[in-house]
């Protein structure tokens, strides 16, 4: 007769979860490589010449194959692909075509303002739409959460850069309150850094809200319907007592999860805000490269864009591992 089976060994649970997590950022690296071919080859079918675009009409043949070549732009696009992933590896995307310019330069004076810009949009949203989700959870089916749940698909509804000309017509040109654009970022008083970044903030902010709220309701509201809960209900657990230490803990990690891919809005919206209000940011930066055709500069700041996507997906990710224990030992 054969010899029982011995016990199986299961491999520890800080283990599991370990490498869980660095397999998901193992798929996001891919990603973001298959990602960057994407965005390269989309920039080559760009219509145009590059070396056009930069002398000018008046150039002579000689001086257009003499750029061609300088720039590589006779050697095959996988050779060329090569060298300008290899550049953006080490830190060094390449020269701007328009003005001769290290791209990381570029990039350097203006991602500081859009990471503000983006800082302050999070600053003044998250805690204002934390708060709506989970109130509207604890007084769900009320008249505040129905008038809550309208308000934000309408907020959902109206593209930013409809909000933002609305909000430019009201409080710039009819009311004066504000300035129309950003172009001038005063960072010497706090008052001038709101008057800078009111409407910006407020435009970035609309949507986020939405979005923000909405999801943090239901992650809630799916906490406060589990067993558990009835069960503290039924033991005469408070109000507060109950959504503060029982069902809110609990719902942390959704909570998580849904700021992060709330945030990843921003992403879209900050290039219609910085356009439409004239903000130095990066993606101001990138709609002027793509309108001089500024081939390493595109290619440098929508990888940035990318990149910082990628990343919030992934501590969403992340957060839905670390919250649901079915998924850690699955």
């Amino acid at each position: 007769m054969a010899e029982a089976a011995g016990p199986v060994l299961r491999a520890p649970a800080g283990r599991s979860l370990s490498a869980m997590v660095l397999r998901r950022v193992g798929m996001s690296l891919l990603l973001l490589l298959a990602v960057s071919v994407v965005v390269f080859a989309g920039t080559e079918f760009l219509p145009g010449d590059v070396a056009q675009m930069v002398l000018g009409q008046g150039a002579t043949p000689e001086a257009l194959a003499g750029l061609r070549e300088a720039l590589h732009l006779n050697e095959p696009a996988v050779l060329r692909y090569l060298h300008w992933l290899g550049g953006l590896l080490t830190g060094q995307p390449g020269v701007s075509l328009v003005n001769g310019m290290p791209v990381a330069a570029l990039i350097g004076d203006r991602l500081p303002n859009s990471l503000l810009l983006a800082g302050l949009t999070a600053l003044v949203t998250v805690p204002l739409a934390l708060f709506a989700g989970i109130t509207a959870a604890v007084w769900r089916g009320t008249l505040y959460d129905r008038g809550l749940t309208v308000g934000t698909i309408a907020a959902v509804s109206v593209p930013e850069f409809l909000f933002a000309t609305v909000a430019v017509l009201v409080f710039a040109v009819r009311l004066h309150w504000l300035p129309a654009l950003a172009d001038d970022v005063d960072t010497d008083s706090l008052r001038s850094l709101a008057r800078s970044f009111a409407l910006p903030v407020l435009t970035l902010a609309l949507a986020i809200f939405a979005q923000m709220a909405r999801m943090t309701r239901a992650a809630l509201v799916s906490t406060l319907n589990s067993s558990y809960i009835e069960m503290a209900i039924l033991k005469g657990v408070r109000p507060v007592r109950l959504v503060l230490r029982h069902a809110l803990p609990n719902a942390i990690g959704p909570i998580v999860n849904a700021v992060a891919l709330s945030l990843s809005f921003l992403l879209g919206g900050v290039v219609i805000v910085e356009t439409v209000f004239d903000y130095p940011g990066l993606a101001k930066l990138m709609v002027d490269a793509v309108s001089t055709r500024d081939m390493p500069l595109i290619q440098a700041c929508a990888m940035i864009f990318c990149a910082a996507y990628l990343l919030l997906v992934l501590l969403a990710d992340i957060a839905a591992i670390l919250s649901n224990p079915r998924l850690r030992h699955r």
